[in-house]
């Protein structure tokens, strides 16, 4: 599972440096793509062949399903970590994501995001004021 936050940053390479603790999960290769929200996404295999297949399986006729197929499908690049668990990001990602020198990493259970760290913060807070409203709304869903 991948879960916590870490601070990190892109090196002048464009490279950035997966913590440990979630490398494991990861294992050596991993897909990236945009995300939501202007973070991008990474995702272990196996959990990108899981959202790729229900992406496969909607109807096509829809412009919105369309779109967010192009936006996840073609906007995704297989990466490789290095000996040191550092993966590339390409240019069309990082200026996606606004990404800047320091990022967040953030595991949210089956992938990670990846997040311009002042956009994370401004996120962060903004959630964290309204945290009771979204338990309610979860509530009501079951969750």
């Amino acid at each position: 599972m991948l879960i916590g936050e870490y601070t990190h940053t892109i090196d002048t390479k464009k490279r950035l440096a997966i913590p440990s603790k979630l490398r494991k999960e990861l294992g050596l290769k991993a897909v990236i793509t945009r995300g939501l929200d202007n973070c991008l996404f990474i995702f272990p295999p196996k959990e990108w062949q899981k959202l790729v297949e229900k992406l496969s399986n909607l109807p096509i006729g829809q412009k919105d399903t369309r779109g967010f197929s192009r936006l996840m499908l073609a906007g995704a690049s297989e990466v490789d970590l290095d000996s040191l668990g550092r993966v590339l990001i390409p240019d069309y990602l990082k200026n996606y994501a606004q990404l800047k020198k320091n990022v967040i990493i953030a595991g949210v259970y089956n992938r990670l995001e990846i997040w311009d760290e002042a956009k994370w913060n401004m996120f962060k807070k903004q959630s964290e004021k309204e945290v009771d409203n979204i338990a309610e709304r979860l509530g009501e869903l079951g969750v």
